[in-house]
């Protein structure tokens, strides 16, 4: 919901515009790095109410839209594509609840290349089972991959990943000028190495009242981030607990990344 709703970048963390669930129209593209212009799409009954379940199941996992155009995965179908059915038939389900919102998308466009690479992309989705809540490692690495952690945390060129995965430095420029750099999660000194599983816990759930997201203005070249932290903070102890013990076994990276710089200050590269 946070790519396919509008955010408020004047309030901490961006939250949704309450009434703009689903209307997509959020852009994505090469000033983060993007080999084009991707936009998100309308997924409310409103544009969604004449594709079929399946033809949604099928753009989720392979990255195929109803009228056959490859999806660039800026919408992660290789991860959904790595989820349980079920799963992926409960999205679809709460999709269509969703309040029908008119609103018009412009299409996506991909830059040459990629516009002829595109159309390699879209690959037949694995679908495996959803590990047992009670195997902490398989089921966090399950809940990493539906949520796309790697997606940000990890440095991308062109589209393309560089360097180690979780290490942080992508690039977000925020609306008002400001550079936002992802952090590294890798269990490294330069990471999370030193957190302890109530540290990553509580750091989740200090958001779990949203007021202190909806209420919280950021001015001008202030810290600001696009963590959707108030959607994370929802999940249950027992989920944040299997991603942390996940993490804890991914190999660490040194990668000292600063992560935000204000709007008028010169850039600064990271350090490795």
């Amino acid at each position: 919901m946070d790519c396919h709703s509008q955010r408020d970048w004047s309030k901490f963390s961006g939250p949704l515009v309450a009434g703009t669930e689903g209307r997509g129209g959020e852009v994505f593209d090469q000033k983060v790095g993007l080999p084009g212009r991707y936009i998100s799409s309308n997924i409310t009954p409103a544009n969604l109410g004449t594709w079929s379940d399946g033809e949604i199941f099928r753009a989720i996992t392979s990255g195929v839209g109803k009228d056959g155009r490859a999806l660039f995965p800026i919408m992660p179908h290789p991860n959904f594509g790595h989820m349980d059915k079920e799963d992926i038939y409960a999205v679809i389900a709460y999709i269509r609840t969703l309040q029908p919102i008119e609103h018009r998308t412009e299409p996506s466009t991909s830059d040459f290349p990629m516009s002829l690479i595109i159309n390699t992309i879209p690959t037949k989705p694995s679908l495996p089972a959803r590990p047992a809540p009670t195997d902490m490692v398989a089921y966090g690495k399950y809940l990493v991959t539906a949520s796309s952690c790697s997606d940000c945390h990890t440095n991308y060129i062109d589209g393309s990943p560089v360097g180690d995965p979780f290490a942080g430095g992508r690039e977000f420029p925020m609306p008002d000028g400001s550079l936002l750099r992802s952090p590294n999660i890798t269990p490294h000194a330069t990471g999370i190495g030193s957190w302890s599983e109530e540290q990553f816990l509580t750091r989740f759930k200090s958001y779990a009242d949203t007021t202190q997201v909806t209420t919280t203005r950021v001015g001008k070249g202030e810290f600001q981030t696009i963590m959707p932290w108030t959607m994370y903070a929802g999940m249950t102890d027992h989920d944040l607990r299997a991603i942390y013990s996940y993490m804890r076994t991914i190999k660490p990276a040194q990668n000292q990344v600063e992560r935000f710089v204000s709007a008028g200050k010169k850039t600064a590269q990271n350090t490795p």
